[in-house]
């Protein structure tokens, strides 16, 4: 238990150390009386608080509740087991509406991330609710926005003219109905189908209140019926028209399909070969051999290829290629056979057709190969021109001093996992005082990601209007990057950050964009802190939503301290015993090598991750330093 004489020094205490419950005079020393509530949340929000005051009024008990205390005391009525009660109500109510807030959160992010939409609508044909997912199928940026576009389902949604008021005439009938499918328009306009399962809901006394139910996207499904049907009538269609004989038996040898080339060999209609056996067409000896290689056929349940002699009714001998296969059903059990013939009188020709098709193959493999070649020698000019995108020198600050004696001194080091990255930075000096350091990682570590980085680099120099304002910075970025991502269908993830340091002032300026947070190393003070934003919250990542705005944070600088800024490769690197590098470890690993000059702790941090993990880095890593000599000129 601790105590303040004056709301100052509570504050600060509170800034310092871990509280379960805060016990606030009313009239605290320096306070502002029951608007002191409203300070203390703003500084810990976790924390329940309870109001002391000389006042027995329930109006001002009310409003000490109102400003979000959880009890008010009477100074006057107090007594030790009275406080110790009003203590642990405080705490056990403040913990129940925690875990109450909790739960809803995890309810409406259950409820905004199903795949399936979720809706209610009137009677009359008007959206009362809808999910992301709903919005989503529809094309829509939001629920609220396919609310208002939607005002009326019938007219604005169904494709099908009167396919509402088959669908109310349902409801009206069953009060439920499941598997309705139609075509609706989504917002672009394009036709989608959908599978709809509702039900009606009512008010104790029977009245229709609304509709709810979901919503499933089904076109793809659609699409595969619709193409196994075209499958279907294609088969059909081919085995009809082919040239070559086609028939299919049952287990007793009874011929049940014959195509209308087999059809015509035999000189018979289809109905007359239906159900009749080998016997009835061919010479016995040709029949009791065509039987043998069937039943065999069906008995090992494996594929059968001859060459044979065939015999048309009325015809002279001829050699067929022959491929009979065993017919299953669902089960995997054998309910007959089906055979293909061809007359092979041509097969030297298809034979020389095959050894020009084979040359032509093998030209087209060594065409294929010099393709492959040249792909590479591209990816390395690439992996190149990307390494000079790189800083291949630092500023000095003030401009034109030795390296050494610059206030800010810069070290890198950059490992790409493929022949091109997607991680990127750059140093610049918005002016003799003011440096400026920005970094980014693309996901992945191939072209696409290069190509980003690249886009990225070219939309930096773009902004340099606005390069003093991290925030302002980040914001046009994010805008621009997502106006040209939004055309590609996929947008890839990209996280960045951004600072601007003054070497006069020594106060440094930041931004965030889903970046791992940079490590503040405080040489002097022994003691190295994450650059958190200024909110607490982080933002999101660049070039996902087009109109967020970032905020610029600050921090004050002191000699020898040192900003390390790095990508997410540099940790998530894998053990053999499947554990990961963690940022805590990697904190241990920076705090142990604090005191060493930028270079020598980059070098042995990447090597002692690489002899824990065993095979390196799995991802591009990056790692930029920025060294704070003083605000001084150099003498």
């Amino acid at each position: 238990m601790r105590s303040a004489p004056d709301l100052h020094s509570g504050l600060s205490a509170l800034r310092g150390d871990h509280f379960d419950v805060v016990v606030l005079d009313a009239y605290v020393p320096d306070g502002a009386g029951l608007a002191n509530v409203s300070l203390v949340r703003a500084e810990a929000p976790q924390l329940p608080i309870i109001v002391a005051g000389e006042a027995d009024d329930e109006a001002v008990a009310l409003e000490a509740v109102h400003a979000g205390a959880q009890d008010y005391l009477v100074k006057s009525q107090l007594n030790p087991g009275w406080l110790e009660r009003s203590i642990r109500y405080a705490i056990e109510r403040h913990r129940m509406d925690s875990a109450l807030l909790d739960a809803e959160k995890r309810y409406h992010s259950v409820f905004d991330h199903l795949v399936e939409g979720i809706f209610q609508t009137t009677p009359e044909g008007r959206y009362l609710m809808a999910n992301a997912a709903l919005a989503r199928i529809y094309g829509d940026s939001s629920p609220e926005q396919l609310i208002q576009r939607v005002t009326d389902i019938g007219r604005r949604l169904y494709v099908e003219e009167g396919r509402r008021d088959q669908f109310v005439r349902l409801m009206q009938e069953h009060d439920t109905i499941t598997g309705f499918e139609s075509q609706i328009y989504r917002k672009d306009g394009t036709v989608i189908w959908i599978s709809e399962n509702c039900r009606a809901i009512r008010d104790p006394q029977g009245r229709l209140l609304y509709y709810e139910g979901t919503v499933e996207d089904i076109t793809q499904r659609r699409q595969v019926e619709e193409n196994l049907r075209n499958s279907e009538t294609l088969y059909h269609s081919l085995v009809e028209t082919l040239p070559q004989n086609i028939f299919r038996k049952d287990l007793q040898e009874r011929f049940t399909f014959a195509n209308q080339q087999f059809c015509k060999v035999l000189g018979r209609k289809l109905e007359d070969i239906v159900g009749k056996t080998d016997f009835d067409f061919f010479p016995r000896e040709l029949a009791e051999k065509y039987q043998r290689d069937d039943r065999r056929v069906m008995e090992t349940m494996q594929p059968y290829d001859t060459v044979e002699e065939n015999q048309p009714p009325g015809g002279d001998k001829i050699y067929v290629q022959v491929v009979k296969t065993p017919l299953k059903d669902a089960a995997g059990k054998v309910i007959g056979l089906q055979g293909i013939f061809w007359d092979i009188t041509e097969k030297r020709l298809a034979e020389e057709k095959l050894q020009r098709a084979n040359a032509d193959l093998a030209r087209s493999e060594e065409q294929l190969h010099a393709k492959n070649v040249q792909m590479e020698d591209d990816l390395k000019m690439a992996c190149e021109i990307q390494l000079t995108m790189l800083p291949q020198q630092y500023p000095t600050f003030p401009r034109g001093v030795p390296q050494k004696d610059s206030a800010f001194q810069f070290t890198h080091r950059y490992h790409p996992t493929g022949t091109v990255g997607g991680d990127f930075f750059t140093v610049s000096a918005l002016s003799d005082d003011v440096a400026a350091v920005f970094i980014c990682d693309v996901a992945g570590h191939g072209v696409r990601s290069a190509l980003v980085t690249a886009m990225i680099r070219a939309l930096v120099e773009e902004l340099k209007p606005v390069t003093g304002n991290p925030g302002r910075f980040l914001t046009k970025l994010n805008s621009d990057l997502h106006a040209i991502l939004r055309h590609t269908g996929t947008p890839l993830l990209t996280t960045a950050f951004y600072l601007v340091a003054d070497r006069k002032t020594g106060m440094m300026r930041y931004a965030n964009a889903g970046h791992p947070k940079p490590l503040h190393l405080k040489r002097k003070e022994g003691r190295i802190e994450p650059l958190a934003n200024v909110s607490g919250k982080s933002q999101p990542a660049l070039g996902l939503f087009e109109q967020n705005v970032y905020q610029s944070s600050e921090v004050k600088l002191s000699p020898q301290d040192l900003i390390m800024l790095f990508t997410d490769g540099l940790y998530e690197v894998q053990f053999p015993n499947n554990e990961l590098y963690t940022q805590e470890l990697l904190l241990q690993g920076v705090n142990k090598r604090a005191q060493l000059p930028a270079a020598q702790l980059f070098d042995e941090l990447l090597a002692e991750i690489k002899a824990v993990s065993g095979e390196g880095f799995s991802d591009d890593v990056c790692l930029v330093g920025m060294e704070f000599a003083g605000s001084q000129s150099p003498s």
